[in-house]
């Protein structure tokens, strides 16, 4: 299956494209300047539809389900940051997309400055919520990626898949660890994904093969204006690596929320989208 489920979110906007080697889920959904939109790891397409229609009044949307993730179908081995960046450029230019807008979230921001720094997109402006731009430190950078190797390779994974009342259960529970908290309705579609294999294979593979200390290393030559926002309550990604992003980037600022965690475009939607277009109709 390509296609989300007829109740999942935005799933009018949604279609399927075949621009190999993938199978893409994307929607796309407003009128107006191109603006593409990036989800982060372990999410999909619908962590933005809170936010989609503070934005579609202004912009045409495109949103794609990244490299195996949600409900694009991938092959392994495509899950590095730059086949990540080459092969959503490969998608752009099929379907004629010129993003004048970038917006990311978490592992999207790394994705999008990494396609902005090789010329592979040539945005106006970038906004990077809540952005994972940095390898774990220490013993955990090389304990975490071999752990995912394992686990993706193993057939056995499919059984810590679950569904029903217990997937959402584990959904609450791993939102509530990045410091945020969501009603329901919006863990929903995060329970659902945690019940799918593919989805599950994809968020390790792409943990086992993320490595950003070329990106961390080139931001000063990054000089399209960039805003950072970025929740205070975040326990996945500490607010000083958006600290550190902004003071490397040439043309970059920060605005620290104070009472969101890492989905904070999930949890304030309106608060976010202000920051968003205060920034870009500029």
């Amino acid at each position: 299956m390509s296609l989300p489920p007829k109740d999942w979110p935005n799933r009018d906007a949604s279609r399927v494209v075949q621009v190999m080697p993938h199978r893409w889920h994307v929607q796309q959904m407003g009128e107006g300047p191109d603006v593409l939109l990036l989800h982060g790891a372990g999410a999909s397409a619908h962590s933005w539809a809170p936010i989609a229609p503070q934005l579609q009044s202004l912009y045409r949307l495109f949103v794609p389900d990244l490299p195996g993730l949600g409900f694009t179908q991938s092959p392994k081995g495509r899950a590095r940051l730059p086949d990540m960046a080459q092969d959503l450029s490969a998608l752009l230019n099929d379907q004629g997309i010129s993003p004048k807008v970038v917006i990311a979230h978490s592992a999207g921001g790394a994705i999008a400055l990494e396609m902005t720094r090789r010329g592979l997109i040539t945005p106006d402006r970038i906004v990077i919520l809540n952005g994972a731009l940095e390898d774990f430190k220490g013993a955990a950078g090389v304990i975490f990626p071999v752990i995912a190797k394992i686990l993706v390779l193993n057939p056995l994974t499919g059984m810590f898949l679950s569904s029903g009342p217990q997937s959402l259960s584990q959904a609450r529970a791993v939102i509530k660890s990045t410091g945020s908290e969501l009603p329901e309705t919006l863990l929903t579609p995060y329970a659902q994904l945690i019940g799918r294999k593919p989805h599950v294979d994809g968020t390790l593979g792409m943990m086992a093969q993320w490595s950003l200390a070329d990106l961390t290393r080139a931001l000063p030559e990054i000089a399209t204006p960039t805003l950072f926002v970025h929740g205070a309550k975040d326990s996945a990604v500490d607010v000083s690596v958006a600290e550190r992003a902004a003071r490397a980037m040439p043309n970059a600022r920060l605005v620290v929320m104070d009472d969101v965690g890492h989905l904070a475009h999930e949890e304030a939607p309106e608060t976010v989208a202000d920051h968003i277009k205060a920034f870009t109709q500029t």
